[in-house]
């Protein structure tokens, strides 16, 4: 073992990872890929909010372009996390709100949000470090 290198100690919780042969694969990738998606996370703490219309999201979600935003409501609403509604008027007005399922993630998503939060000095200045150590990485 290098001198830099630190042990792993187990944290709070033990979790099986999937496909190993006593545990496979289970689907959580699949669903850590939509709900861990930058651009997911940031729509379900904005529809936390309340129903919003579709520039209202773009608005309020600050870098996100109209396609990414259409693409990122419609998985979204196809895993059952939003429910797009068109109200019969000219021009046609829709607007998004989280579904009971897509509501029950809100904790989940404030609390991630508040250990960024917490966290973030700590991470830049390991990064920093790390960019430092390692000028020629690529990583961003």
């Amino acid at each position: 073992m290098s001198p830099t290198h630190t042990g792993v100690t187990p944290g709070p919780a033990e979790l099986s990872p999937c496909g190993q042969k006593d545990h496979p694969d289970c689907g959580i990738r699949d669903v850590l890929d939509r709900v861990g998606d930058k651009w997911s996370v940031l729509v379900i703490v904005e529809l936390a909010g309340g129903p919003r219309r579709f520039r209202e999201l773009q608005r309020a979600i600050d870098g996100i372009s109209q396609r990414m935003l259409t693409l990122t409501v419609r998985r979204l609403e196809r895993d059952g996390l939003v429910l797009r509604t068109v109200y019969p008027t000219v021009p046609a007005q829709v607007d998004y709100r989280l579904t009971e399922t897509g509501a029950s993630l809100t904790h989940l998503v404030k609390a991630l949000a508040e250990w960024s939060l917490a966290h973030r000095s700590v991470i830049a200045e390991a990064r920093s470090e790390y960019d430092h150590k390692h000028p020629d990485h690529d990583m961003r």
